[in-house]
C-alpha cells in the first residue's frame, strides 16, 4: 500500500508535471504561432517593401535617364549656341577687317585728295601771283604809256 501510495503520488506529480509541461507546450505553441504570424506579416511587408523598392528603383532609373537626356539636350543646345556665337564672331571679325581695310583706303584716298588739293591750291596761288605780277607789270606799262602820251601831247 505504501508503495502504491508512493506510486500514486509519483503518478500525480508526473501528471502535474505533464499538465504543467502541456500548458507550457500550449504557451510555446501559442508563442510559436504568434511568431510565425509575425514572421508571415514581416515577410508580407518585406515583399511589399521589395515591390516598392523595385518600383522606386525603376522610377529612379527613369528619372536618371530623363536627367541624362535633359543634360545631353542642354549640352547640345549650349554647343549649338557656342557654334553660332563663334560663327557670328568670325563674321564680325571679317566685317571688322573689311571695315578697317576700307577705312585705311578712305584715309589714303583722303590724304591723296588733300595732297592733290594742296598741290592745286599751290598751283592756283602761283598762277594768281604770276597773274598779279603780270597785271602789275601791265598797269605799270599802261601808266608809263599814259605818262608818255601826256608828255608827248
Amino acid at each position: 500500500q505504501e508503495e502504491k501510495k508512493q506510486l500514486t503520488l509519483k503518478v500525480e506529480e508526473l501528471e502535474r508535471k505533464l499538465e504543467s509541461t502541456s500548458a507550457q507546450n500550449i504557451e510555446f505553441l501559442q508563442v510559436i504561432a504568434k511568431r510565425e504570424e509575425s514572421i508571415h506579416q514581416c515577410q508580407l511587408r518585406l515583399e511589399e517593401k521589395s515591390r516598392e523598392c523595385s518600383s522606386l528603383a525603376r522610377q529612379l532609373e527613369m528619372a536618371i535617364e530623363d536627367a541624362k537626356r535633359q543634360v545631353e539636350q542642354a549640352r547640345e543646345r549650349a554647343l549649338s549656341r557656342e557654334r553660332t556665337a563663334q560663327s557670328k564672331m568670325l563674321d564680325l571679325e571679317t566685317q571688322l577687317s573689311r571695315n578697317k581695310t576700307e577705312l585705311n583706303q578712305l584715309h589714303r584716298s583722303k590724304e591723296d585728295a588733300e595732297r592733290r588739293y594742296e598741290s592745286c591750291l599751290q598751283d592756283l596761288r602761283d598762277r594768281l601771283e604770276q597773274s598779279e605780277s603780270t597785271n602789275r607789270s601791265m598797269q605799270n606799262y599802261v601808266q608809263f604809256l599814259k605818262s608818255s602820251y601826256d608828255n608827248v601831247f
